[in-house]
């Protein structure tokens, strides 16, 4: 603290152990007042310069501006006041409670759990608080006496709290960063839907690998106290996870060579839908009565597959029709053709089309066939749709659908 503050302080009126705390308190408040009014301006802009930042937490990026600006105030507030005194800790406590609150928004932003936040937050501003009220070495001291001896190591409850923050942190700091990458993927021009989800893939592996060793380094754990175990542990996980690593494998495949791709409509054994996202583990197959299959990757790469929109989403649909042998033929042809053209489904181009197909025993046979351009629009309501305007049309003009007759003769008397 500066000397003139300290003998300005010293020269106010009444008793330094009230007026100091009020003064502190005055300025906590004004300084807090301040932070919302540059949070007012500088949050829009912060949004809009940095759009995968702002997307990424969510509708906390005013309260984190806020709270990161009121918690700069407050930190240069505290030189006002010596340290140990009243004035200092009543700063100490109200920096806590904003560096608390901005940890709890950046959190909560990123979809952490309120029972992980809690602790953290709380962790914070009593760190905080003890530091303004005589230091951080006291309390650091005390949890470090609070615990266990388990053979040649000691479990403490700091360093349990040290480990609970971290991971948290870490997690969060994860989330953050996959957030960030992803949308800021999303917002490139020069990839195509298949690259920009490959790179999200492959950006999400690098995050957690960085992540993880980071947090070995923070936590100071010794990864050759492990050597013995490294071998059985090893085996052990690699036949444990052998098919969830063959299915990650098979994911960043089917990604690189773009075979399947998020909307692309496929047909995997009885699962007829379209992709709606290639996960770690397995593709996502949306079906027409709305339920979600979950193939895996895995099955994707070794069965037969068929891919409607692979290298052109136009298909065609081939509807059977049969008319009477005493129908006109070429009006018959007609009025069919005329019902695929009404369809609103059914493609101008590549145009419909009706052939003849055969001799039935009761019946001339015809088959209509129609391009559609949106299979995951489903392919028996184009029929339905076909097959009405064509029931209508033969109605109207004297066609006739026939149906199979069976005639039995009864046999002769017989003397």
């Amino acid at each position: 603290m500066m000397p003139g503050l300290a003998d300005l302080l010293r020269r106010l009126p009444g008793d330094p152990d009230i007026v100091q705390p009020l003064l502190a308190l005055a300025l906590a408040l004004l300084l807090y007042a301040a932070a919302w009014g540059l949070a007012r301006s500088i949050a829009p802009r912060l949004r809009r310069s940095l759009p995968p930042l702002g997307d990424a937490l969510a509708g906390h990026v005013r309260a984190i501006t806020l709270h990161g600006i009121a918690a700069l105030l407050l930190a240069l507030g505290l030189v006002f006041f010596p340290t140990g005194s009243l004035g200092h800790l009543v700063m100490g406590v109200a920096l806590g409670a904003v560096v608390a609150l901005l940890a709890t928004h950046v959190l909560r932003g990123l979809a952490i759990p309120r029972w992980a936040v809690a602790p953290l937050a709380l962790i914070l501003f009593i760190l905080i608080v003890s530091g303004s009220g005589g230091g951080i070495a006291p309390v650091g001291e005390m949890l470090d006496r609070v615990g266990i001896n388990l053979g040649k190591r000691r479990i403490t409850l700091l360093g349990l709290l040290s480990i609970a923050a971290t991971c948290v942190a870490l997690f969060a700091a994860v989330r953050l960063a996959n957030r960030v990458i992803g949308r800021s993927i999303q917002k490139t021009d020069g990839f195509d839907p298949t690259q920009k989800l490959l790179a999200q893939k492959l950006a999400t592996i690098v995050v957690v690998v960085a992540a993880f060793f980071i947090g070995i380094d923070l936590l100071s754990i010794d990864l050759t106290a492990f050597a013995v175990f490294s071998g059985a542990l090893g085996l052990a996980i690699g036949f444990g996870l052998q098919k969830t690593f063959g299915n990650l494998i098979a994911g960043i495949i089917l990604l690189m060579d773009r075979s399947i791709k998020p909307g692309d409509v496929i047909v995997v054994g009885d699962s007829f839908g379209w992709v709606n996202k290639i996960g770690v583990r397995a593709v996502s197959v949306i079906t027409r009565d709305g339920k979600e299959h979950l193939i895996p990757n895995e099955n994707l790469m070794t069965q037969e597959v068929e891919n409607w929109s692979y290298s052109d989403r136009n298909v065609r649909v081939r509807i059977p029709v049969g008319i009477s042998f005493d129908s006109d033929l070429t009006l018959a042809q007609q009025l069919m053709l005329q019902a695929a053209q009404d369809s609103p489904r059914v493609l101008r181009n590549p145009k419909p089309n009706v052939w003849l197909t055969g001799f039935g025993e009761s019946r001339v046979e015809h088959d209509i066939l129609v391009w559609i351009s949106d299979p995951e629009g489903g392919v028996g309501n184009v029929k339905s749709d076909v097959l009405g305007r064509v029931w209508h049309l033969f109605r109207d003009n004297g066609i006739t659908i026939p149906y199979p007759q069976r005639v039995v003769h009864r046999p002769p008397d017989t003397p």
